[in-house]
């Protein structure tokens, strides 16, 4: 049987581990073929996990994997690894912008480097990975973009202030593609987990524990369902992975749980809006 993504050509950033990889894996067994961005080709024994991991796993899942290895500081690898996917499979129909950089601290506190290497992974890199996309896109008659990106809450500032300035650009950017390039049949969105998610970052950082992450699945399958949608039938939000997955139908996330004996609370809104979980009933 056909999946919901069979023919489509999705382009991933960030994609040698954790969020990007679930996304690459989710979309390849929905039919899409995959093109792997990402800066780790060798093993680190540091990070786990290379771009050559996830294409054996999407290849295992029956589909096409493309490794552009790019450094998302580089505006020119931004749009070469768009060029490198049209010229390998003759269409680009979705980008998903996962790659980042995370720093926090407060303002007086934050090296000028740092401030520099989160604004440039993560809105330089996305505003070029999309822009280098549009045109092709809108060749092919429409497509979506996608930025791992939060919802307009940003009441966190304290600590963490120029993180979610840059985080916060890439929903804007979301949201401008969107509204211009509706007549062109190409869709935006932003995706913001609604717990924190276990990853490298958020173990290396020690934001919590099993009980407090949800595994990356979740995004990928809320991924997944806005790529299955008709991108000139969509409309740009700021949405959770919960809102997305309760469209379609799911109400138990208990099998994104990573200790299978608690439900986390709502630690990823709690960056961007506080008291976010207890308005919510959480």
């Amino acid at each position: 049987m056909a999946g919901r993504l069979q023919g489509k050509v999705v382009l991933i950033t960030g994609a040698s581990r954790g969020v990007g990889e679930a996304c690459a894996l989710g979309c390849a067994r929905e039919g899409a073929r995959i093109v792997l961005a990402a800066k780790t080709v060798d093993p680190d024994p540091r990070l786990p996990g290379t771009l050559h991991d996830t294409a054996r796993g999407v290849e295992a899942a029956g589909s096409e994997a493309l490794i552009t290895p790019f450094d998302a500081r580089d505006a020119e690898q931004c749009s070469g690894i768009v060029e490198q996917a049209v010229k390998h499979f003759g269409r680009l129909d979705a980008v998903v912008n996962n790659a980042g950089a995370i720093f926090w601290a407060p303002v007086a506190d934050w090296p000028q480097k740092k401030f520099d290497l989160v604004f440039s992974v993560n809105v330089r890199a996305s505003f070029a990975v999309a822009r280098a996309a549009i045109p092709h896109m809108r060749a092919a008659g429409g497509g979506h973009i996608v930025m791992m990106s939060p919802p307009f809450l940003a009441t966190a500032a304290p600590g963490k202030g120029p993180y979610l300035v840059s985080k916060l650009g890439m929903t804007l950017i979301a949201m401008a593609i969107d509204a211009e390039e509706k007549a062109n049949g190409i869709a935006a969105h932003a995706l913001w987990p609604v717990t924190a998610i276990k990853t490298a970052a958020t173990v290396n950082l020690g934001m919590g524990d099993d009980s407090e992450w949800r595994t990356p699945d979740i995004l990928s399958d809320a991924t997944v369902e806005l790529l299955s949608r008709d991108p000139r039938q969509c409309s740009f939000r700021a949405w959770l992975d919960e809102e997305v997955l309760r469209a379609a139908g799911v109400t138990d996330f208990t099998r994104y749980r990573c200790d299978p004996n608690h439900e986390p609370s709502a630690m990823s809104m709690e960056l961007v809006d506080p008291g976010w979980s207890a308005r919510n009933g959480r």
